[in-house]
């Protein structure tokens, strides 16, 4: 249980980085809290004009929802981890992004953390996620849509998949469940502007 405990925590505090803040510090660019949708976000900082400041802050928080995961699935077993531990871990660091204890609690909306957690559950998986926000996006244009349709197909996916292209395990279920969720309730400020017709388009700069 105190190796869980230390696995967990590890996790947060890694989905605690928020590293959309520490890019756009590097690179000489607005802080991403202080225009566009003030998240601090991949899409919010795409808003700064730099693709690459964008693409960097996206590997980088998805990275930190893909390691956690992977590590206790590569390395875990030895020592009593199992799938459940892969579960917690990941949902600690998408909570590490939404409530970063380095920045009082306030953090993005976990799309990017939430797709590394996926891609390291199952990359078959995550692909098909992917490809529901390429094609939304692509077709709409406004990515906090595109997040909340893959987030509500994550979990259909996953357990249309069972015992075809994977063997669901109900924790792991439950976590995708609980991304959705939290995904959606992230994006409710969102989900507002478009049903008003005010969302930013993606790729539209910040004023």
């Amino acid at each position: 249980m105190l190796l869980i405990a230390c696995a967990v925590l590890a996790a947060y505090l890694l989905g605690s980085l928020t590293f959309a803040v520490f890019v756009c510090k590097l690179l000489g660019l607005p802080d991403p809290r202080t225009y566009g949708s003030k998240n601090p976000g991949s899409s919010n900082v795409l808003r700064s004009g730099s693709k690459s400041a964008a693409l960097l802050t996206l590997l980088l928080d998805a990275l930190k929802g893909f390691t956690p995961v992977l590590l206790v699935k590569l390395f875990g077993e030895p020592y009593g981890l199992g799938v459940g531990t892969e579960a917690l871990v990941g949902l600690a660091a998408f909570f590490g992004h939404l409530y970063p204890i380095y920045f009082k609690f306030k953090g993005g909306k976990g799309v990017a953390t939430a797709a590394g957690v996926i891609f390291a559950m199952s990359w078959p998986l995550g692909l098909a996620t992917l490809g529901t926000w390429i094609i939304i996006a692509f077709f709409f244009r406004y990515s906090s849509l595109a997040a909340l349709v893959a987030a509500v197909f994550a979990p259909v996916y996953y357990l249309m998949g069972d015992g075809v292209a994977w063997n669901a395990e109900t924790p792991l279920a439950a976590t995708l469940i609980v991304m959705s969720a939290m995904l959606a309730y992230a994006h409710r400020d969102n989900i507002t502007r478009l049903l008003k017709g005010t969302e930013s388009r993606l790729g539209k700069k910040a004023v």
